[in-house]
């Protein structure tokens, strides 16, 4: 996937339990970021911590940026002009990228943290010259992003590629959607919480990590075979802290799922571009909107 930025932008991650600011070079490198936790008492508290952190990063930067790129969880509205994420319920159709432009001044583009996370792959990580591939954020939340023939889906309102609320197994734990069964009500740092019953996501046992690699195996395998490509990159906090237990079980639901010729051979790789990430998918959104 070809990404062009002529200069630095700003870049906003905001995720269910952190959100990050940072500046990243036309080299897709983080030259300086600040984050906070996402947690806020209402909806106006949230957008005014987010500011305080892009004007800090700025003033840290102490150069020109060329626009804002924001990757939210979603889902959202009218392209992410209004955002409402599962995970983070004090926005319910908050107008951030009309908000954040006005205090900036800067153009601002909004998008899936997923898909931005796609965009970010294609350009400085894992996907580098794959035309055909899905990315991953296995974190507070699950979420996707896909690209196919080298462009990255939006869908009808830019929601395509939410792969959390694929069916994964019968019964269990609704979602934040109120749906049971879905991959983000199994598979999310928010779910395996609730099943561990308070234990912390990141102490989860060898069995927790094996049985959450395997879901989200069985998502990937059946985008896969859906979509007619053969490679998921995985990033977020939940898949790159469960390692080798997570991507094994993945890999081997995937080789399970996946035997038709045009899905056959499917790999799971975690991402390289680490806690990172997030902002460097930022950083494409505000590209495309360049672009």
């Amino acid at each position: 996937m070809k990404i062009e930025l002529g200069g630095p932008v700003l870049a906003v991650d905001i995720g269910g339990t952190k959100v990050a600011a940072g500046v990243v070079g036309p080299d897709g490198r983080v030259r300086c970021h600040r984050q906070a936790p996402t947690a806020s008492p209402d909806g106006e508290a949230l957008f005014a911590k987010l500011v305080a952190l892009a004007e800090a990063t700025l003033a840290e930067h102490d150069g020109p940026v060329g626009a804002c790129g924001v990757g939210s969880g979603g889902p959202a509205r009218d392209h992410h002009r209004l955002l409402s994420p599962l995970n983070i319920d004090v926005w319910r159709d908050f107008p951030l990228q009309e908000r954040l432009s006005a205090v900036l001044g800067l153009p601002v583009a909004v998008d899936n943290d997923a898909k931005a996370l796609a965009l970010a792959e294609g350009w400085v990580g894992a996907a580098v010259g794959e035309d055909n591939y899905l990315a991953m954020v296995v974190s507070t939340g699950v979420g996707g992003g896909i690209v196919l023939n080298g462009r990255l889906l939006d869908g009808a309102d830019g929601n395509a590629g939410h792969i959390g609320h694929v069916f994964v197994t019968e019964g269990g734990r609704a979602d934040a959607a109120g749906a049971v069964g879905l991959l983000e009500g199994q598979a999310s740092g928010t779910a395996i919480a609730d099943l561990l019953d308070g234990v912390a996501p990141a102490e989860a046992p060898p069995e927790t990590r094996r049985r959450v690699g395997t879901l989200v195996g069985r998502g990937v395998g059946s985008v896969a075979n859906l979509l007619d490509l053969r490679l998921a990159v995985a990033g977020g906090s939940v898949a790159l802290g469960y390692g080798d237990d997570f991507f094994s079980a993945a890999q081997a639901e995937i080789d399970h799922i996946c035997r038709l010729i045009h899905s056959r051979g499917t790999r799971i790789v975690p991402s390289p571009l680490g806690p990172h990430g997030g902002l460097i998918g930022a950083a494409a959104v505000a590209a495309r909107l360049l672009g």
